[in-house]
């Protein structure tokens, strides 16, 4: 879990994971003060200070701090909507050490399905609001169980400044005691385990943390939807690389 914090913002807050030593992925408006389309109109994502392994936002501080190199927006990035293709990958400008408080948390494999999670649940952090919408000063986390994408797509559709809910996408509806994500959260992943191979991955970036105790579900970007993007930032790729490879395969066959 990792905390990022916009000085621009005069104190604004949102989550992310760590996926390897030298990425972190998050959700894309985290990198906006303001996040609409209409606020955003093309204007560069602001760098943001990340720090990791720590429990409470007074942890925050230098010795905690890692540097950022570059941020990548995925290049869909709100090509409709204010919640189009919601992710930004962090590069950081050194590796990470890993601890007993830091370590990354895995991709899924292509093969890993949400209909194969343990319970059909999964287990998300957060520094958001907390039930009384005040702002919360230490880490949460809340075990949440999967939607039915319907239901979620159904709500939200007639619900104006909410997400438009498609197939890379999911939903996680609130607890029994209607415990919910909320403002702060977005850019967390959820953390799954695998029914058939006991795996634990993170399924999702949370994109929409506004439902707190007024709407059912939180929606999420499917990381598995964004592997070839993923995986081609940060092998480096660039416009040619694609061509450059099948020339050089090319050349190998008769």
């Amino acid at each position: 879990m990792v905390h990022l914090s916009d000085s621009e913002s005069g104190g604004g807050y949102a989550g992310g994971a760590l996926i390897s030593e030298h990425w972190v992925l998050t959700a894309g408006r985290n990198l906006f003060v303001w996040k609409s389309r209409q606020d955003i109109g093309g204007k560069d994502p602001a760098i943001p200070k990340v720090y990791l392994g720590i429990l409470h936002k007074a942890e925050a501080n230098a010795s905690r701090e890692v540097a950022v190199e570059k941020v990548f927006l995925h290049p869909g990035f709100q090509n409709q909507s204010d919640w189009d293709n919601n992710l930004a990958l962090i590069k950081l400008q050194h590796p990470v050490i890993m601890d007993d408080k830091v370590a990354p948390i895995p991709l899924p494999e292509r093969s890993q399905h949400l209909d194969s999670i343990v319970e059909g649940s999964g287990v998300i952090t957060g520094w958001g609001w907390n039930i009384y919408l005040t702002a919360g000063k230490s880490l949460k986390r809340l075990v949440l169980p999967l939607a039915n994408l319907s239901d979620c797509k159904s709500e939200y559709e007639r619900i104006s400044f909410t997400p438009a809910v498609d197939n890379n996408m999911f939903c996680t509806g609130p607890t029994k005691y209607k415990e919910n994500v909320c403002s702060g959260d977005a850019g967390s992943a959820l953390a799954v385990r695998d029914a058939q191979t006991g795996d634990i991955y993170a399924a999702g970036i949370l994109s929409y943390d506004k439902c707190c105790t007024r709407y059912n579900y939180g929606v999420y970007m499917k990381i598995s939807s964004y592997l070839p993007w993923i995986h081609s930032v940060i092998r480096g790729d660039t416009e040619k690389s694609s061509s450059l490879r099948s020339n050089a395969m090319s050349k190998m066959f008769p």
